[in-house]
């Protein structure tokens, strides 16, 4: 069974992607609705799995960890890409992976301290079983990341 999304989700779901941390009973109070209101929404959208957990957001910068580059992983053979990815997760300057079409079976970003610290990190990803090759890009600047836009777009 589908979960429709009526206005008064829709509005609880703009509220908690503006801020994850933002009381029940505060939405309830812009909304002019009960706190015990919200929380069954919420409830609902948990359990429908549109609502999965929180984030805390990190700023990588500040800890350090200001080098990030993409790396594309080509394999000896599409059916290893299951165990290359549980071997990438050991890695924990992994910190996104993808599984894509064309030149890469597999596309990742890393985060690194700096360049020494990003070529340790691309050479343990060099020494797992079944990757061929792999193909940096580092990244000079993030413009923007910013998962809300679509979010905000969807829910208007």
């Amino acid at each position: 069974m589908n979960y429709v999304i009526d206005e008064v989700d829709k509005k609880i779901l703009m509220y908690l992607i503006d801020n994850t941390r933002m009381p029940f009973t505060e939405i309830a109070k812009k909304m002019n609705v009960s706190a015990g209101t919200i929380h069954v929404r919420v409830k609902k959208l948990e359990e429908a799995g549109i609502i999965k957990g929180t984030t805390l957001i990190t700023d990588y910068d500040k800890m350090g960890y200001q080098f990030v580059a993409y790396v594309g992983l080509l394999l000896t053979k599409t059916s290893k890409t299951q165990r290359v990815i549980d071997e990438l997760y050991k890695i924990p300057n992994v910190t996104v992976v993808h599984v894509v079409s064309g030149k890469y079976n597999i596309f990742c970003k890393i985060r690194a301290k700096d360049t020494g610290d990003a070529k340790e990190v691309i050479y343990r990803i060099d020494q797992i079983d079944d990757v061929l090759r792999t193909e940096s890009m580092i990244s000079l600047e993030e413009s923007f990341n910013d998962k809300n836009r679509l979010m905000h777009s969807i829910f208007q």
